[in-house]
């Protein structure tokens, strides 16, 4: 509300400037100022032309449609990336590059295409994916508008208009609200036609009970939970009936901010850090890759630019544009090697594999990224009402009178939902429960109006949840002998006693409850005739109004001041233990009601229509006892809260609920120390605002408490967070959460009483709506985030290989081992399948005792980056110098490779290749390759170039086995394959066996074989490859040795550091 709000759009922009101007604050004006500000009659209403004025001013009552991005730019943002950029740009290249060597052969042949169409089509769907998810974003503005009223009635003309559509509400209309109405706008109550309004704004102020209402001025900067006379468009009456003044509408009400609040917050959504990691990875890729290509150019300039030196200068300068396109190609190749292509369907893969996990623990995963966020997620800033606590309130303490005057008895009371089979009483008499006991009993049966019933597996309340917490509490205590045999009630009835009590003591009249007495009463006439009023309400309200008290044995005394102290001392016990009492009283003396049976002719009824009688009714009372309630905390959020702590990750309690109360459950939960001072840690929204440095307040370790919490507090807090560094996690389920919700790193919403607004803004929604399904979540995440590095690690290291490879053809002058199209099937296929078996890992069984990683973690340290280069020079090595053994040697390590009949030639005949023209006598022989046979009688110089099909294959077969082998490398960083074999993820050994099996798919089947140009191997080779690739294991093995012996000497040092310190 503030001041009248902000400029939100053009329709409002008028009014919103008057407003500023002179900006009006309803809540602190009595009822005749609001009149005269907007020229109203409340009696008649607006008329139909200050009706069409104030829309000229204000505009409709309606939430603002932001445009969403265009498609175009959801398209062009998804290319927004640097990985993509070069994978885009190599993929146009290698297409011209197709299209021409095409036009030049006078034939295209489609495999030429395969590269590039590969490449665009990896492209398309992340865009695809990408734009989908970018789209759901709007969804929680959407959301929003379904809360809205519908309709109104409103008196405009001096006529009462019951349907009129809620949008053409403008400010000065008066409303009349019922039970049950949804309130169409920011209104002032008026006046009160029931003794008392009750409206449900938990929603919107975070707030665990119906507000009451009032007609009476509040002070000017009263925060949203004390505007006691204003009700909030979006919010429900609960009880009561009234008439309001509209003051705010459309975007300048509080709905109106928090849907503006969403917008802002969905503009400026961060990436994750995963991404920003990848982000970086990707620049230092387009470095490194632009540094190779420009060396593998340098190295072979002389094959495609000579020249010759004339009195000292270069002259005569010859250019192969053939030969300048081909070592453009290897340049190609390079770029298609070092970015690894597969990553980003393997970590959605990964991510969608972590949801499922993920949603078998209760937390439902909106957004993908978010899985991964979770992981190093530093501050988990929770709601109290619902998250920490269930959301129902519960008698958590009993206090009967004892069997003499001066005594009391008191019973712990078990349970924290509305089950009333969920706990018992603590020393309960059960059916021999004396009559002091029968009678809390009944009052608290009778005088309610409240219903539990069984909807599926969850207890649904109807009415306020404090009487239906008192009826759960009468089903505890069961019913007295006698009683329950005289009933033909159902077994399976929810609330059985109370409906025993209800049939026994027959309601007649109700005396509502009002804010000045603070009490409810009804006079019952019972089985014998005999008529009684049963009062419940505030015990000192209760107490002034009582003159006797109930012994246990039913014996009726005086109230003597003795006795009204103890109770008065035992209700000071109990509230510091921020439980709501009730107290219970009641009175048989009613000469007035003697003969009353309902009947609107009897006198006594306009006793009854007259509600300050009901003060004077309610008098001589007689005590009985008093129960203390609570909305009380999760069984399992203490053990999540202390997990929380074990895993470095603060937790901080926002909450619109009063500083006493929230106080009082982050002791219970852990969050706070029993004895703790909480000065400096627990400070209200208000108080929060007036601090100079409030990132200094917010770095404390430890827990914190912020208690009458706003929606702007909340989204001040989780900026001031990230402002510091930290991954902030939020939880809400109100509309007032939505934008904190948007606007934090995850953003998780209640499943069972978060509201649609809440969901749609959230990342994550908690099926069960608990605490320690979140810190599950965290494991989860971090566990995932473990197994994407190891992934992403391993695919890393295969591309550095790859690039190994191509740098080494170059560098030695060889024909080129391995064309674009294979590496691109190597790094999407191929490596694919174990790549994502890496996602199954198991997680470390000390995950969550470590502390949350930070979010600028390097992704690959110095170490790892060392390891992973001298495992790509092994593979380079392996990949070129099994392509130079098979044109060289004719057997290697005893295995007989002269099978196929190739011809052997010398290594400088395969560096200098290009010179072959101009070799005399140079010939070959013909070789076999599957039912293939290659001849070069006609030019023996193919033999370098289509020649080199099956020293081709053998290198591209070397590059699969080597990566198969690596990624056992990557089951643990560190951790030998000794101590943590293969078979601890059989996940893995079925992933390499599918990429096995792909790879011989390509070689078996002719038609493949021909598009990736290969031909199939024989067993010999096969046992060549395999020696080949096998030592990557052991070279693997001797590097991951070291890390262990230098990262336990850092340690030992570590911990020697702080011996010393500590001494």
């Amino acid at each position: 509300m503030g001041k009248g709000g902000q400029n939100y759009g053009k329709k409002e922009s008028i009014g919103t400037e008057s407003s500023n101007r002179d900006p009006f604050l309803a809540w602190s004006k009595d009822v005749r100022e609001c009149e005269e500000r907007f020229k109203v009659n409340r009696e008649r209403g607006l008329s139909s032309d200050q009706v069409e004025n104030q829309r000229k001013i204000y505009g409709w009552n309606e939430l603002e449609k932001h445009e969403g991005a265009s498609i175009f730019k959801l398209i062009l943002e998804q290319f927004n990336d640097t990985l993509v950029r070069i994978l885009l740009a190599a993929a146009v290249i290698s297409f011209v590059l197709a299209w021409y060597d095409g036009e030049e052969g006078g034939e295209m042949e489609i495999t030429a295409f395969v590269e590039p169409l590969v490449i665009f089509l990896i492209l398309i769907v992340n865009a695809i994916v990408g734009i989908w998810q970018e789209s759901n974003a709007e969804k929680a503005l959407e959301a929003l508008k379904e809360i809205q009223s519908e309709h109104a009635t409103v008196i405009r003309d001096g006529k009462k208009i019951t349907n009129l559509p809620s949008k053409e509400l403008v400010p000065g209309d008066i409303v009349e609200l019922r039970v049950g109405d949804k309130v169409p706008a920011d209104m002032r109550v008026l006046s009160l036609v029931s003794s008392t309004v009750r409206v449900e704004q938990g929603s919107l102020t975070g707030e665990s009970e119906a507000v009451s209402k009032t007609v009476k001025v509040v002070p000017e900067n009263s925060d949203i939970q004390g505007k006691k006379c204003m009700v909030f468009a979006g919010t429900t009456m609960v009880s009561g009936h009234c008439f309001c003044l509209v003051t705010h509408t459309g975007m300048n009400s509080e709905i109106g901010k928090v849907h503006s609040h969403i917008h802002e917050a969905s503009q400026i959504e961060e990436d994750t850090p995963l991404k920003k990691k990848l982000n970086e990875f990707g620049e230092t890729l387009t470095v490194i890759i632009g540094l190779i290509c420009a060396l593998v150019w340098l190295i072979n300039v002389k094959y495609f630019l000579s020249w010759e030196y004339v009195d000292g200068w270069p002259k005569n300068f010859k250019f192969s544009f053939e030969k300048c396109t081909y070592y453009f190609e290897i340049a190609v190749a390079l770029a298609v090697a070092a970015i690894p292509e597969g990553l980003p369907a393997v970590i959605t893969t990964c991510l969608a594999l972590g949801t499922r996990k993920m949603a078998q623990k209760n937390a439902l995963v909106r957004k993908l990224p978010s899985v991964e966020t979770l992981g190093c997620t530093t501050v988990i800033c929770s709601d109290k009402t619902g998250t920490l606590t269930t959301n129902q309130m519960a008698v958590a303490k009993l206090v009967a009178i004892g069997s003499r005057a001066g005594t009391l008895r008191s019973f712990d009371v078990d349970g924290t939902t509305f089950n009333p089979f969920d706990g018992k009483i603590h020393g309960w008499p059960g059916a021999q429960m004396d009559a002091n006991l029968q009678m809390v009993a009944k009052i608290a049966a009778v005088c309610n109006d409240a219903g539990v019933e069984l909807s599926g597996n969850q207890y649904v309340v109807n009415g306020l949840p404090t009487e239906a917490a008192l009826k759960v509490l009468v089903e505890k205590m069961g019913l007295p002998e006698g009683l329950d045999s005289g009933t033909s009630l159902a077994h399976g009835d929810v609330l059985r006693c109370s409906q025993i009590w209800n049939k026994v003591e027959h309601r007649i009249a109700t005396l509502e409850f009002d804010r000045d007495r603070k009490s409810m009463g009804v006079i019952v006439n019972s089985d014998s005739g005999k008529k009684s009023l049963l009062v419940k309400g505030a015990v000192e309200n209760i107490l002034e109004r009582s003159s006797f008290i109930q012994l246990g044995d039913g014996n009726i005394v005086e109230l003597d001041q003795n006795s009204k102290d103890l109770i008065l001392e035992c209700l000071q016990e109990i509230s510091t233990s921020a439980l709501r009492c009730l107290g219970f009283s009641y009175k048989e003396d009613l000469p007035e009601f003697a003969t009353y049976n309902g009947d609107e002719d009897h006198p006594a009824h306009q006793l009854l229509l007259d509600p300050s009688n009901y003060s004077k009714i309610e008098s001589q009372l007689i005590f009985v006892g008093l129960v203390g309630l609570r909305d009380p905390p999760r069984k399992e959020v203490r053990q999540a809260i202390e997990d929380c702590k074990a895993a470095g990750i603060r937790v901080m309690v926002i909450t619109g609920d009063n500083k006493n109360t929230a106080e009082a459950i982050c002791r219970e939960i852990g969050v706070f120390g029993p004895f703790e001072d909480i000065s400096s840690r627990s400070l209200t929204g208000k108080e929060f605002m007036e601090i100079l440095d409030q990132k200094n307040h917010l770095r404390q370790s430890g827990g914190l408490l912020v208690s009458r919490a706003e929606p702007r507090h909340k989204q001040d807090i989780v900026r001031l967070l990230k402002d510091d560094g930290e991954v902030v996690a939020m939880t809400g389920d109100g509309v007032n959460d939505a934008p904190a919700l948007k606007l934090a790193d995850i953003g998780i919403a209640m499943g069972i009483a978060g509201t649609e607004v809440a969901k749609e803004a959230s990342d994550m929604v908690l099926a069960d709506d608990n605490f320690s399904t979140i810190v599950a979540a965290v494991g989860e995440g971090r566990s995932i985030y473990n197994n994407m590095k190891a992934f992403i690690r391993y695919m890393i290291s295969s591309n550095i290989g790859e690039v190994a490879s191509i740098f080494l053809t170059a560098a030695l002058g060889i024909p080129e081992g391995m064309i674009p199209v294979q590496l691109l099937w190597v790094n999407l296929v191929t490596d694919g399948p174990p790549a994502t078996a890496l996602g199954f890992n198991p997680p470390d069984k000390d995950i969550m005792r470590k502390p949350p990683r930070r979010s600028d973690d390097s992704l690959i340290t110095p170490w790892i980056l060392f390891r992973y280069l001298v495992i790509g020079l092994y593979v380079g090595i392996a990949t070129v110098g099994i392509f130079i053994i098979w044109y060289t040697h004719d057997s290697f390590l005893g295995i007989d490779l002269s099978g196929d009949g190739h011809s052997l030639v010398t290594y400088s005949q395969l560096a200098n290749w290009g010179q072959c023209s101009s070799w005399e006598g140079f010939s070959v022989s013909p070789f076999t390759a599957g039912d293939q046979v290659f001849n070069f009688d006609a030019n023996p110089c193919e033999y370098f170039q289509s020649g080199k099909i099956k020293a081709s294959t053998l290198s591209l077969s070397v590059l699969v086995a080597i990566e198969m082998f690596n990624s056992l490398n990557a089951l643990s960083e560190d951790g030998s394959l000794l101590t943590m074999p293969p078979w601890v993820n059989p996940w893995l050994l079925l992933a390499m066996s599918v990429s096995f099996g792909l790879h011989f798919l390509i070689l078996y089947v002719p038609f493949l074989a021909q598009v990736f140009n290969i031909v199939p191997l024989s067993l010999n080779e096969w046992l060549l490859v395999l020696a080949v690739a096998f030592p990557v294991i052991l070279i693997d093995e001797m590097l991951k040795f070291v890390g262990r012996c230098t990262s336990g000497l850092q340690f030992s040092g570590a911990s020697r550091t702080s011996k010393q310190k500590s001494e």
